[in-house]
């Protein structure tokens, strides 16, 4: 969600993002992509994830289906980007104030810092093969940088979320942990995290369809919205799967099986 409350939307089996102006809940328009799968610079391949560079006024895209990581300038003559990174199998971003770019790795359970422009980037957790380790991750999805550089990583197939310290070895477990489940203490693959100023983790608790608050050092966490079952309603979600805020608090949901932001 960009400074004036336009949301920006990785519409992955549509393969393009898609932008919606404030107010406006009829007329998306493409900014990326939208000229079918494809791994042409003008093409991308079932997004997952974007952010908002505005130092450069442009998009950095998760095109996990090419396995790059592609810029497009916010321009409206834009018709095609730039490749910033290749052969990763990207799924998450996160930049922090330095505008260091951090990339999840699903392939390697791994996430990778990079300086923009540099193709290598340093290993800054796991990387230690898949599995439930401290020092590991089972898919790791999205992801989420604070102002001390700890590192949040949604761990998928584990059903937790970890931090991890600058310079640790091995996270901590903030959230879930206790295998797959609806209790106040579970989570049932998460997918997209935010860290507020206080170090209050939300987590789109993607398959129980609910948006959970846990505290900093909590043992549980609260249902913040959702959690009423799969379903159409007004109350519900079929799929929560990511989350953000605008800058005055308000919370934007990505609502997969109802193809909807709510």
């Amino acid at each position: 969600v960009d400074d004036d409350q336009t949301v920006v939307i990785a519409d992955v089996r549509n393969h393009r993002i898609i932008q919606w102006k404030n107010g406006d809940t009829t007329n998306g328009q493409r900014v990326a992509g939208g000229n079918g799968a494809g791994n042409g610079l003008h093409r991308l391949n079932g997004p997952t994830d974007v952010l908002i560079d505005k130092e450069t006024d442009s998009l950095i895209i998760s095109d996990r289906g090419n396995g790059r990581v592609v810029r497009w300038s916010r321009r409206s003559s834009t018709t095609q980007g730039e490749i910033l990174i290749d052969k990763i199998a990207c799924w998450g971003l996160a930049m922090d104030e330095q505008r260091y770019l951090y990339v999840s790795d699903h392939g390697n359970d791994e996430v990778r810092r990079y300086q923009l422009g540099e193709k290598n980037g340093t290993l800054v957790t796991g990387g230690n093969g898949q599995g439930d380790g401290l020092n590991q991750f089972d898919w790791p999805r999205y992801l989420f940088v604070d102002r001390d550089h700890s590192v949040y990583v949604s761990d998928y197939s584990n059903h937790r979320v970890m931090k991890w310290n600058k310079g640790a070895k091995e996270g901590i477990v903030v959230a879930g942990g206790q295998g797959a489940g609806s209790a106040l203490t579970q989570l049932s693959y998460p997918y997209g995290i935010f860290v507020d100023t206080l170090g209050t983790l939300y987590v789109a608790d993607s398959w129980n369809h609910r948006v959970m608050r846990w505290t900093q050092g909590a043992k549980q966490g609260t249902v913040v919205v959702g959690g009423h079952g799969e379903g159409a309603g007004a109350n519900q979600f079929n799929g929560s799967i990511d989350l953000s805020f605008d800058r005055h608090g308000n919370l934007y949901v990505t609502d997969r099986s109802n193809y909807r932001v709510q």
